[in-house]
């Protein structure tokens, strides 16, 4: 199946900020990228606010759908410790580079892109008030643990070393194991 016009300026987008020494996303560069001209590519975009905002939304919606295949029911019936498994797995497991953590970081400075990993992640991390302060506690240990491999991971900055991963996922695994209550 072909790849819609909107993916591939997207993914174009993505593989301009993977560039050696950090790339630059203009309208110009983007549809180059992707094979357009300018205005081609402003029919889909038709600012860099809006291309940035939509690989925001690219990413984050790849990411939502990473989580929902390590979800064994449906996102409205999982539990805390459930939606915290997936998150973990995702983070620990899935292929992550620079162009993932710059989209990532992007959010601490612009609100609108906040708003977007606020709005796609916060059914996945929220906690409930109820939760048994050892339950929660253990549930962000194991979700700021799996933060801090994937950023090692993403940055390629002190990256952890793949023998040590499934030792990783085995204290994750203590972590996450069943509810106290």
């Amino acid at each position: 199946m072909e790849r819609s016009t909107r993916t591939r300026i997207l993914d174009g987008a993505l593989d301009l900020l993977r560039a050696e020494g950090g790339g630059s996303v203009t309208l110009d560069a983007a549809a180059k990228q992707a094979g357009l001209t300018k205005p081609g590519l402003m029919y889909h975009f038709p600012t860099k606010e809006a291309l940035k905002l939509g690989i925001v939304e690219h990413v984050a919606e790849r990411w939502e759908r990473m989580l929902l295949d390590h979800l064994a029911e449906p996102l409205g019936t999982a539990s805390p410790h459930q939606r915290t498994r997936a998150y973990v797995a995702v983070a620990l497991t899935a292929p992550f580079d620079r162009a993932d953590y710059a989209v990532c970081t992007d959010a601490l400075y612009r609100d609108a892109f906040h708003e977007i990993w606020e709005r796609r992640f916060d059914p996945w991390l929220h906690l409930p008030e109820d939760l048994p302060d050892q339950d929660r506690a253990r549930l962000t240990a194991a979700r700021l643990l799996a933060d801090g491999y994937w950023t090692a991971a993403a940055t390629d900055v002190f990256p952890v070393p793949e023998r040590d991963r499934a030792q990783v996922v085995a204290i994750t695994d203590d972590l996450l194991r069943e509810e106290t209550r």
